[in-house]
């Protein structure tokens, strides 16, 4: 079955079931690899992409469910003035070290941000708890987020 998506701002077709993941429409279907397979069940974050400006794991969200909607992912995040300034304090503190989950961080750092403009350092670890990192990198985490909030400040 043909269904029709809006991803990073393109009309795309997508022959798939309609109960089919998001993620692997992106990954098996448009090559959109930045998006990442963690663990499936909604838990990890690695698969956090963008549905209208919120933060979604697209491992359980089937594809049904985004149709007329707009699903961004990692790979056109540098695009938006937030994603560059949460991107940019990634590099900046060297956040990644495996990179696995980097880009579910980075999904969800910058939905975070479009909303909490100055966060607290509770506030941060509530809307990353979400999202696991095997490296133990939420320290430098934490620190980027800060940083990429007083860049757009």
């Amino acid at each position: 079955m043909s269904i029709s998506l809006n991803i990073n701002g393109k009309a795309v077709s997508v022959d798939a079931d309609p109960s089919t993941p998001i993620l692997w429409a992106l990954r098996d279907n448009l090559d959109l690899t930045g998006t990442k397979f963690g663990c499936g069940m909604a838990l990890c974050g690695a698969c956090t992409v963008h549905m209208n400006g919120q933060a979604i794991r697209s491992c359980v969200t089937p594809i049904s469910a985004a149709v007329g909607q707009r699903i961004t992912t990692i790979e056109v995040q540098a695009q938006d003035k937030v994603g560059k300034a949460v991107e940019d304090a990634w590099v900046k503190h060297d956040v990644a070290q495996c990179g696995y989950c980097q880009s579910g961080q980075v999904m969800v750092a910058t939905a975070f941000l479009k909303t909490n403009k100055n966060p607290s350092d509770s506030q941060i670890d509530a809307a990353m708890a979400g999202n696991i990192c095997r490296c133990g990198t939420y320290q430098r985490i934490r620190v980027a987020i800060k940083d990429a909030a007083k860049a757009i400040a």
